[in-house]
């Protein structure tokens, strides 16, 4: 199995909701450290899992779109608490969106909030025959 992984790093706020989280349930900002990982036993006709070109053209997009924003007030999270594993899917959702792993295996969010605080999503992919 082949891997290859980029990270970003980014501050964005948000606010919990739903239950007493004391001071997380007012706004803060965190420091936020995103790590793409992408996972598969093919390589393209140029010897690359996907270009780390394509990963990073990726990632600027997403980290973009959420940096310096309050994630609540973003569509994504509209329903949902901000947390750290609901992020790591929607940042997940949106990185396979704009990336085009060939065959089949994983991509594979994991988002830290501090220095020692994090949480993963896996997502599936397989290539449409």
């Amino acid at each position: 199995m082949y891997s290859v992984a980029v990270t970003r790093d980014f501050i964005a706020n948000h606010y919990l909701v739903g239950g007493d989280w004391g001071d997380e349930n007012s706004p803060h900002a965190h420091h936020y450290v995103l790590e793409v990982c992408i996972e598969s036993e093919t390589l393209d006709r140029h010897g690359y899992l996907v270009d780390i070109v394509e990963i990073e053209a990726a990632l600027k997009t997403v980290v973009d779109y959420f940096r310096d924003s309050m994630l609540n007030d973003k569509p994504e999270f509209a329903g949902l608490n901000p947390s750290l594993e609901h992020f790591s899917r929607i940042l997940s959702d949106k990185l396979i969106a704009g990336i085009s792993p060939p065959g089949n295996g994983s991509l594979t969010v994991k988002l830290w909030e501090n220095e020692s605080c994090w949480a993963a999503y896996r997502k599936s992919f397989m290539q449409a025959d």
